[in-house]
């Protein structure tokens, strides 16, 4: 052990008072050393705490995304959350001091804003998170929905991600999520067909959520047995092609639905269900996007920041009527030419059936997406908050329009934005073009 000083290495000093008495028989001779620091407190190596966190996203909302410091895994998003509470930056290389830059010094970033809780002027009345469950029956478990859907994928030039979330009325209820929602690929490669279907039942009866299970199921199987014509039609921009084929499907699937009511002894009007799907083609070099549908519901694109609404409109009758489809005769079948109506009820034929329910209009529209489009289809418990509340809109747009499409919590984050007045089930697809 040596007994005397050494001298620094270098003109750091201890601190303390300026001059220590000599060293005496009594009092051993301590060198002067620099204040020891903890590797747990050093600045560039101790995690933030989350109210430090906290605080920092509070006292800067808007900043950017800072770049990633030496050793951090680089975010996969605007929107992605690392667990920055279990990352801890890399050691310094030999001969390089600890705080060699400054941003070395202010430790892990904080995660990115989390998305909003709601929006609007004052929260919702119900809980944000589920309360009650539904009911189960021992004996018809597959009759169980589970509260939350959420699924994506990456095929061609776009990403996907879809989600259905109970309702806030619902969760409070302990009634089961109505939306239904499937997501399937047929074929392979190039010629890989991605369909997505969702489905709402019309009525509140007692299983009729079932219905809207059974129209994504079937409708899928009709798809996925002609996806090959299909995926040719949408490379080829078969526009007439398509709309008659998939009206078609469209039409057998739920006329196979009120057969199915029937059989179950309901009434056909109780156990319905609106649709609406999107076809996606694995072509990377196919941008057209096509939908289809029955019932209401909502289809939105995103292009550089601003929502437009382009749900397809009903069809509408143009120009003259024309015979056979709605027009009176011009003259009866001895020759009489019709030249007044008198506007008498006429009764109904007893040799003609009654007629039945008014169908629902079939709803068809092909999108020719640009690079950096959003195309987002969804029920109508998200269309009405999206139509009738402004800052939903614009929180979703500044959410989007980032380079890269949110992960699939991020998107499910957003997608439960809360708006007083609407509790409904909320099912949404987006997809995003490269």
């Amino acid at each position: 052990m040596s007994t005397g000083p050494k001298p620094p290495s270098g003109p750091v000093s201890a601190p303390g008072p300026a001059s220590a008495p000599p060293p005496g028989p009594d009092r051993p001779v301590v060198p002067p050393s620099v204040p020891e620091v903890s590797p747990a407190r050093h600045p560039a190596t101790e995690p933030s705490r989350p109210d430090d966190r906290a605080a920092a996203s509070e006292a800067n909302p808007s900043a950017p995304d800072a770049p990633a410091l030496p050793g951090r895994p680089p975010p996969s998003g605007p929107t992605a959350a690392p667990a920055y509470g279990d990352w801890t930056p890399a050691a310094p290389s030999d001969g390089e001091p600890a705080d060699a830059s400054p941003a070395s010094r202010l430790g892990p970033l904080p995660p990115p804003l989390p998305s909003r809780v709601h929006v609007g002027t004052r929260p919702p009345t119900y809980d944000a998170e589920p309360t009650a469950l539904p009911a189960a029956d021992p004996d018809d478990l597959d009759a169980f929905v589970p509260d939350t859907v959420l699924d994506g994928a990456r095929y061609g030039a776009c990403t996907l991600r879809a989600v259905s979330v109970r309702g806030d009325s619902a969760r409070y209820r302990g009634e089961p999520r109505r939306d239904a929602l499937l997501t399937a690929r047929f074929g392979s490669g190039e010629r890989a067909l991605v369909l997505v279907a969702l489905a709402t039942r019309t009525r509140t009866a007692p299983g009729a959520h079932l219905a809207a299970a059974e129209v994504c199921r079937w409708i899928a199987a009709a798809v996925g047995r002609s996806h090959e014509r299909l995926a040719a039609d949408i490379r080829a921009a078969r526009r007439t092609d398509l709309k008659a084929g998939l009206h078609r499907l469209t039409d057998r699937v739920l006329g196979k639905l009120r057969a199915a009511a029937t059989e179950q002894g309901l009434d056909p009007d109780d156990y319905a269900a609106s649709m609406r799907c999107l076809l996606l083609s694995g072509d990377p070099e196919c941008r057209t996007r096509v939908f289809f549908g029955v019932g209401p519901g909502g289809l939105f694109r995103l292009r550089e920041r601003e929502w437009q609404d382009i749900e397809p409109e009903v069809a509408e009758a143009t120009g003259e009527p024309v015979l056979g489809f709605g027009s009176a005769p011009h003259e009866t079948p001895d020759g009489d030419r019709l030249t007044m109506d008198l506007g008498i009820p006429t009764p109904p034929s007893p040799y003609e059936p009654a007629p039945g329910p008014p169908r629902e209009p079939f709803r068809f529209r092909t999108s020719v997406a640009r690079p950096g489009d959003v195309l987002l289809m969804c029920g109508t418990g998200f269309a009405e908050p999206l139509r009738g509340e402004p800052g939903l809109r614009a929180h979703l747009a500044d959410r989007w329009s980032g380079p890269e499409p949110p992960g699939l919590t991020a998107y499910l984050a957003d997608t439960q934005v809360r708006v007083k007045g609407y509790a409904d089930d909320r099912t949404a697809v987006a997809v995003w073009e490269a």
